[in-house]
């Protein structure tokens, strides 16, 4: 019989989640995975709280052993896919190599969003995504320094909580009117807000980032106030863009994502997409969505290897999300896009928890639950099964 190749293109959360759940769906052929990093495939949540703070150790962030890779056959290859020829069904790769393919796996998660000003190549500013970033921001975190990130969302915020622990002087810049501004009612970013100013974070809300200046290496942010802002380091975080290039090239389908059906199928039958690099329809919203959410990638990869072994599963999951700050957890459930009333359940101008549930004509459709967990799976069930339910009932869902 002839051997099939399952080759899955990246080494992320939905990468190694697709190579298991394709051993489970039945596929005893060729799986290998193929990543731009030498090292075991990790979580990149905590990258940007436990690990920067220097909690954790990557080996601890192994998203699988080493021994889990062996047991099921699942070969790991170090190098960077640089092309697609879908008419050959072969990859080619960094190292001169070209790997066939008869069933191939985007997941090729995102990149940071590059600061397009002046100053930006000075020795001391990072980006933090991936293993290496925090590791370098990490030996320039004396405690007693000065560093400005730039970008008031989770990132930003995580980054800020993890560099004050760490006893770093943290300033954050947002260039909206407050922190967290695309993705929370005005209630929750008040909370973070007083809350990262209480720990000693110094944030500017309304601050447009003009240039980086320094000879060598950072040494100040210019604002365009003209104001200008001490920095020994600088850490950018103002969002991600999807890394689809290849896809693109390879002539798939591609709308602030690679396009992807209920079943994670891309353009092309024979390539699935999965994770921060894909986006697909969801009906409950209305629109097309690209998650960054490692829950959401999980699911999307689990579909594709059902959809690879020729099976019906569908993309159906309530999107969730969470976020840990000082002895704060964030617990997101749902998209709260186009909601016109919140309801709360808690105070949030006193104390270090409450919940804010987002409705649309009524209708519940997300919740940001601070240090509530009953309050986030409650929110997850109504949601899910869009039970109708009294504002009452929403302020007292977190009461004992």
């Amino acid at each position: 019989m002839t051997t099939r190749r399952a080759v899955i293109v990246g080494g992320s959360h939905a990468g190694v989640q697709l190579a298991g759940s394709l051993r489970q769906e039945g596929w005893t052929d060729e799986i290998t995975i193929i990543g731009e990093e030498a090292v075991l495939p990790y979580h990149r949540p905590p990258l940007s709280k436990a690990y920067l703070a220097g909690k954790h150790t990557l080996d601890e962030l192994a998203i699988r052993s080493a021994e889990f890779y062996n047991k099921q056959d699942i070969h790991l290859v170090d190098a960077t896919v640089e092309a697609i020829d879908r008419s050959a069904g072969l990859l080619s790769l960094s190292t001169g190599e070209e790997v066939p393919y008869d069933k191939l796996a985007l997941c090729t998660g995102a990149r940071p969003r590059r600061l397009p000003v002046p100053g930006v190549d000075l020795a001391g500013v990072y980006y933090l995504r991936s293993a290496a970033d925090v590791e370098m921001i990490r030996e320039e975190s004396s405690p007693g320094r000065r560093v400005v990130i730039i970008g008031g969302g989770y990132i930003g915020l995580e980054t800020a909580a993890s560099l004050r622990a760490l006893g770093l002087q943290v300033t954050v810049l947002e260039a909206t009117e407050r922190v967290l501004e695309r993705v929370t009612a005005p209630e929750v970013s008040a909370f973070f807000d007083r809350i990262h100013r209480q720990e000693g974070v110094n944030i500017r809300t309304g601050a447009l980032v003009e240039a980086l200046s320094g000879d060598v290496r950072i040494r100040e942010v210019f604002l365009s106030s003209g104001e200008s802002i001490p920095a020994d380091l600088v850490i950018v975080g103002i969002g991600v863009e999807p890394n689809t290039e290849l896809a693109a090239d390879a002539g798939l389908l591609v709308d602030n994502g690679v396009v992807i059906d209920g079943q994670s199928r891309t353009s092309d039958r024979n390539i699935m997409a999965a994770g921060d690099c894909a986006s697909h329809d969801m009906a409950r919203y209305g629109r097309r969505i690209r998650l960054e959410s490692v829950p959401s990638a999980g699911e999307q990869a689990k579909v594709a290897a059902a959809t690879i072994c020729g099976k019906s599963k569908n993309i159906a999951a309530l999107p969730w999300f969470w976020s840990d700050q000082y002895d704060l957890k964030l617990q997101i459930a749902g998209l709260n896009t186009g909601y016109d009333e919140v309801v709360l359940s808690g105070d949030p101008t006193r104390g270090r928890e409450f919940t804010c549930f987002y409705l649309r004509a009524g209708e519940l459709i997300a919740a940001d639950c601070i240090n509530r967990p009953r309050d986030f799976i409650f929110s997850k069930r109504a949601i899910t099964q869009q039970l109708r339910i009294s504002r009452a009932e929403l302020v007292l869902a977190g009461s004992p």
